[in-house]
């Protein structure tokens, strides 16, 4: 088989890191495994042997790859990795949505949908410019929780308006026009959409026009909240 590269945006592939995102993608993505590399200090740990088990289940591929291993997660410690084709899923639309706009963090990203994923929401949307939601470090970050998510990524907000107009949007703004619980309060429609924008510069002006507007309550000792952080108060309210 081909050698691999380290990470790249340009290739049709990309890694899963760790034991447990690995796990994840095969249990989750079978059919997009290419291949499993295994350090050669895992040899005979539990997690290795689990993830062995699973591979030669699904024939999936099995390699001793060290040098591999190290360049793929800039670590020493990186015992195993799955090698998997990139997917681009269309949305459930008769489900609740996330839509990340223009993030650039990929930890937020990779907390933000492990977080979607324990509170039900299964359908993320990203809009570019935004992290490549196939970098290492967010499926890392995720902690393979992506594998079981519905994810899309479109070029314009505008175009997931256009997919999904049934969908009543809530953008998370500092400057939303209602507090989150008074928009609880509120009757939920059946089809709904959560709008998170860039760590620092937040969404566009032009969302305050968008759906209804929302902001978290806080004090005034501070004048904002982490991305991932609100994308969980958030996510958390609109589906308990």
């Amino acid at each position: 088989m081909p050698s691999l590269m380290p990470y790249k945006s340009s290739l049709d592939y990309a890694y899963a890191p760790g034991v447990f995102p690995s796990m994840e993608c095969m249990l989750n993505r079978p059919q997009d495994v290419r291949r499993l590399l295994l350090h050669s200090k895992a040899e005979g740990t539990e997690g290795a042997m689990k993830l062995t088990e699973l591979a030669e289940k699904l024939h999936i591929r099995i390699e001793i790859a060290d040098k591999a291993l190290a360049r793929i997660s800039q670590k020493e410690n990186c015992f195993a990795a799955a090698v998997f084709s990139k997917f681009d899923d269309a949305l459930d639309d008769a489900k609740p949505h996330i839509v990340l706009h223009n993030p650039s963090d990929c930890g937020n990203v990779g907390t933000i949908l492990r977080t979607a994923l324990g509170f039900g929401i299964e359908d993320v949307a990203m809009v570019r410019p935004c992290v490549d939601v196939f970098d290492p470090r967010v499926v890392r970050a995720s902690m393979g929780s992506m594998f079981q998510l519905r994810l899309h990524v479109y070029d314009s907000f505008d175009e997931y308006e256009q997919d999904h107009a049934g969908h009543k949007l809530y953008p998370f703004m500092l400057d939303g026009s209602r507090s989150l619980p008074d928009v609880l309060a509120d009757p939920r429609p059946e089809k709904w959409t959560l709008v998170f924008g860039n760590e620092g510069s937040g969404l566009p002006a032009e969302f305050a026009q968008k759906g209804q507007p929302v902001r978290i309550p806080s004090n005034t000792r501070i004048d904002s909240l982490n991305l991932s952080i609100a994308a969980a108060i958030g996510i958390y309210e609109f589906t308990r």
